[in-house]
């Protein structure tokens, strides 16, 4: 399994640029911002930065739309990201909520969503799509990767996952709806003659480490809010016996005016109605052992990346656990060595070969001062081929 963190673009964006720079030193692989350029900082502005200050990061949002900037827009800035720092965005998109909803707009259609997801990849990868009623490419995109993972929940916009999309965006960590999601998925793949595992399944949710689960439980109940606004218009589309599992539709029953001022924040006013219930299936809660035995879970379902919404009170020391225990549990990278630096110093995974992380210098004596070679050809082949390859060095 590999780990995403997402962080909302909040001022000052020297504190987001920092804080991605610890989560890679943490090991994680992905860096993902909210996109809602009113309530937020304008995210697309910030990622040069994260970039430049970053190894091997993957930056993106989670998750864009295609309703507040002409698709060309998109692809060119994602475009021009990769030919200056390598192929190493991704765009994560939906039909638009807060983003949309702030400003007095509806979400797109899925008719709308396909047709950007196509438009946006062609133009970032050089091809000639056709955009407004005429043939477009970038004239200066000679080649280029951008995977698109979309965001869904309802039986129609998981099948357009199925059909199109290169990885599935999941907003919450309940097992039984990750299977019901990720099913959906994979049928729809198979019948669009697509290989349902080329499609990459993320699961992204909060996650907050300690033993304070009533503290923790209020500090994440925003998150069964946000959820919840998505639920709303698939129980206005489906009802409540429709073909949406009860597990997700239920608990909004009690669900009243929603306030986007408060959007993504912990004491959110517009979610009392979300039950501890909720809160403890949809987030990770509770010491290291509860996180790692959710994310077993998960994986076996066939979770390929889970992203830690990071938006709590006690941020750091999350980051500092997933980190030292959570992560090296659940890949094939060694826990840090006692006496390297955590999360706020160097990156210890680039002190020396994932073979022997303790050592200062390679075999050639040259000092280590970033991310060496063969560690970051190594997560490239990972990602390229979605394998887990493991690195063998000897000492002599």
């Amino acid at each position: 399994m590999e780990f995403g963190v997402v962080l909302q673009p909040n001022p000052p964006a020297t504190g987001l640029v920092e804080m991605m720079k610890r989560a890679e030193a943490a090991g994680f692989g992905y860096g993902w911002t909210f996109d809602s350029h009113v309530l937020w900082q304008e995210t697309f502005v910030l990622y040069p930065r994260i970039l430049a200050e970053t190894s091997t990061m993957i930056v993106g949002p989670m998750v864009t739309n295609p309703g507040t900037r002409d698709w060309s827009v998109i692809a060119s800035m994602f475009a021009t990201l990769n030919d200056t720092y390598g192929d190493r965005t991704i765009c994560g998109i939906g039909r638009g909520d807060s983003a949309r909803r702030y400003i007095g707009l509806p979400p797109v259609t899925l008719a709308t969503l396909s047709s950007a997801m196509s438009v946006i990849k062609g133009l970032a990868e050089g091809r000639e799509v056709t955009h407004h009623g005429q043939s477009l490419r970038i004239p200066w995109v000679r080649s280029g990767s951008l995977p698109i993972w979309m965001a869904a929940y309802g039986p129609k916009a998981l099948r357009l996952v199925g059909e199109q999309a290169d990885g599935f965006i999941l907003q919450t960590a309940d097992p039984d709806i990750a299977r019901w999601t990720f099913g959906s998925v994979r049928a729809a793949a198979m019948d669009a003659g697509r290989d349902p595992s080329s499609i990459t399944m993320c699961v992204a949710a909060p996650a907050y480490v300690g033993t304070d689960l009533a503290h923790q439980r209020e500090q994440l109940r925003w998150f069964g809010g946000m959820v919840g606004n998505h639920v709303a218009d698939l129980v206005a589309r489906y009802g409540t016996d429709g073909p949406v599992p009860r597990a997700l539709t239920d608990y909004i029953e009690g669900r009243s005016a929603y306030d986007y001022a408060h959007h993504g924040r912990a004491g959110n006013p517009s979610t009392d109605f979300v039950p501890d219930e909720i809160v403890d299936r949809f987030c990770l809660l509770g010491p290291v052992s509860a996180h790692i035995e959710r994310l077993r879970e998960l994986a076996e379902i066939g979770a390929d990346q889970f992203a830690v919404y990071l938006m709590h009170d006690d941020e750091e020391n999350t980051l500092a656990a997933y980190g030292d225990e959570i992560i090296p549990a659940l890949t094939l990278r060694p826990a840090r060595p006692a006496g390297l630096p955590g999360p706020g110093g160097p990156a210890w995974a680039a002190r020396g070969c994932p073979a022997c992380p303790g050592r200062p210098e390679c075999e050639d004596k040259t000092p280590i001062t970033g991310a060496d070679e063969c560690s970051s050809a190594l997560m490239a082949l990972n990602r390229q081929f979605r394998a887990r390859f493991v690195l063998v060095c000897g000492r002599d």
